[in-house]
């Protein structure tokens, strides 16, 4: 949209950046603020520790099914309009979660915080492309990522520190004061912008969606059996025949959700593969680190929040490396390598126990968070970069559900995986010990896998 446009007063050019900024702050908070506080939610709640992944999956799978919906909610009912209910459902989540006494109930309340988080992100970043011109978006886009990148780094300290000095229901509450200023802020201040919306592609969403959420929730009851083995592998079945009957339709629907030429582009094709493989692995470690250091270490939560900190700190030095070691190495070599060394560098927490010194488990885990970071970057500039114009929207769609959705099954893996390891006496901090050692010694060698699917690029490729 055009900076002259009467439909943006100078006062939203202003502030639009800080409303953006803030919603991304609210959502990258909420994603690490949690994972801390999961071991006295599920004492609270009269629950076992494993059965806590439910809350953590049904926020990702929430934002996983909305993001296709993101761009055509805004341009049908108004960016303005969509961001005010995102930060009005995400607040009333909130509340919702707090006041919840039982397990089903926080469930419910987290798929609505979910679905003002799906929003949150996606609508404001798009505001932002339309508001602002191409020689001012670099700076707009850096100042908006930054409490994105503060949110991971004060999330498992805040976490932990809240529960010992209050109780777990501020690890939600802490969101509501922010998202009443957000809304009162965005009443004012975020502008109104629509444009004509094409066909929604609601088959396809439907097939996609029950596809998801059938294959993620049967995951998740073969490994917390909260459902029959048989309904499991039905729902999982069911699923992966809905994503099968998606993939026939979007080959020769006329405007579908994903495009199946998008697969045309080897390095989208390799990327978007590689992306889901990797982050089963990657996806886990913040659900089940923060776990491993209070069930099996015997942490406190704040010891175990502020131990989360130098991930986060090895993953934001890594960031001004990427750009002088990509074009040097050129992407197979990163990938493959990295890739390894990030599978190798997971089963390494095999060998962590309480005879390893505190500032030796700092570094190891500033080590991963680097690691992990180049992961990361290398993966998602590798998958969009060589899309056409035409695609690029599409694309970066489907990639923002593939995280998601990887990570959501990791989480899911995981948790199958610890609960079967520490089959006989889960209070035992011994028996959790050993559980979480064979835990990571897996997700690491399948996290490896994912080394197969980047050596598929062109040698040549840089």
């Amino acid at each position: 949209m055009p900076d002259s446009s009467p439909m943006v007063t100078p006062a939203q050019r202003k502030w639009l950046p800080w409303l953006t900024a803030v919603g991304f702050f609210m959502q990258t908070l909420d994603g690490t603020i949690l994972n801390t506080a999961l071991p006295s939610m599920a004492e609270a709640l009269g629950e076992s520790p494993l059965q806590m992944q439910s809350v953590i999956i049904a926020y990702m799978l929430t934002v996983a099914l909305l993001i296709p919906a993101s761009g055509w909610l805004a341009d049908r009912f108004g960016t303005r309009r969509v961001y005010l209910v995102a930060i009005l459902l995400f607040t009333l989540g909130s509340l919702a979660c707090a006041i919840a006494n039982t397990l089903p109930m926080l469930v419910i309340a987290r798929v609505l915080q979910g679905v003002g988080g799906a929003l949150l992100m996606p609508i404001g970043r798009l505001a932002v492309l339309r508001v602002y011109s191409k020689h001012e978006l670099l700076r707009v886009m850096s100042f908006v990522t930054i409490p994105g990148l503060l949110g991971p780094l004060i999330g498992p300290a805040l976490g932990g520190w809240l529960v010992e000095v209050a109780s777990w229901h501020w690890v939600f509450l802490i969101n509501l004061p922010v998202g009443l200023l957000g809304f009162v802020a965005s009443w004012h201040f975020m502008p109104d912008l629509r444009q004509h919306t094409a066909r929604f592609d609601w088959q396809g969403f439907v097939l996609f969606s029950v596809g998801m959420v059938l294959v993620s929730v049967g995951l998740q009851g073969l490994g917390e059996h909260s459902i029959s083995t048989g309904w499991a592998l039905f729902a999982v079945l069911f699923g992966l025949a809905a994503m099968a009957s998606y993939w026939l339709y979007a080959a020769t629907a006329e405007q579908p959700l994903f495009s199946l030429a998008l697969f045309k582009t080897s390095t989208f094709a390799i990327g978007i593969w590689g992306n889901l493989f990797a982050r089963l692995g990657s996806g886990a470690m913040p659900f089940l680190t923060p776990l491993f250091l209070q069930l099996g270490l015997g942490f406190s939560p704040s010891k175990a929040g502020m131990t989360m900190i130098p991930t986060v700190i090895g993953a934001m030095l890594t960031k001004t490396l990427v750009n002088k070691l990509i074009p040097r190495i050129g992407y197979r070599r990163i990938l493959i390598g990295n890739t390894l060394a990030l599978g190798a560098m997971i089963a390494s927490f095999y060998f962590i126990d309480n005879q390893v010194p505190h500032g030796v488990l700092l570094v190891w885990l500033a080590v991963f968070g680097a690691i992990n970071s180049l992961q990361f970057s290398a993966m998602n500039t590798l998958t969009l970069q060589d899309l056409s114009s035409e695609h690029a929207s599409s694309g970066n769609g489907l990639l923002s559900v593939v995280m998601q959705l990887s990570m959501s099954l990791g989480v899911a893996i995981a948790a199958s995986l610890l609960g079967l390891f520490s089959i006989g006496q889960p209070e035992e901090s011994g028996r959790w010990l050993e559980g979480f050692h064979l835990t990571y010694l897996c997700i690491g060698l399948m996290s490896m896998l994912a080394a197969l699917i980047f050596a598929q690029l062109a040698r040549e490729k840089r």
